[in-house]
């Protein structure tokens, strides 16, 4: 299946969107199913979800940082495994920023069958968290 792609456009210089949407700290501010994130090192976190009801955490691992333009991170456990890039490019005179998100999944064991759920759940959350990040970043946090 092709990754899950959505753009938008926040009225905020690059950097600022950047180092504000790939810090794995401010996660739970604008992703509404983040229940929280701990910073493990330079380049792993984990994060915990609400999924269905329950709480799911995973770590993640950063596999490329390259500020302010493009920014990724993968799971590293579980049955299903995120993958997300944060891409963004300056609109005009640089004061506005247009975001791509790409999400996609890697399923193992189980993961499998529960792949197409997840992708429809995200799917249908994912819009809901890059208006959070629009109106926050937009609003001056």
């Amino acid at each position: 299946m092709a990754p899950l792609v959505s753009t938008i456009e926040i009225a905020r210089p690059p950097d600022e969107v950047f180092a504000y949407a790939t810090d794995p700290s401010r996660f739970a501010e604008w992703q509404h199913d983040v229940v929280r994130v701990r910073l493990l090192d330079g380049s792993r976190f984990t994060t915990t979800r609400r999924i269905r009801g329950a709480e799911r955490t995973m770590t993640q691992q950063i596999t490329h940082n390259d500020p302010p333009h493009r920014w990724g991170a993968r799971g590293t456990d579980g049955p299903i495994r995120p993958h997300a890039t944060v891409s963004v490019e300056p609109i005009g005179d640089g004061t506005r920023s247009r975001v791509t998100f790409t999400l996609d999944f890697a399923a193992h064991g189980l993961g499998v069958a529960l792949v197409p759920l997840v992708r429809r759940q995200a799917r249908q959350a994912a819009p809901t968290s890059y208006q959070n990040l629009k109106q926050l970043l937009e609003n001056g946090r």
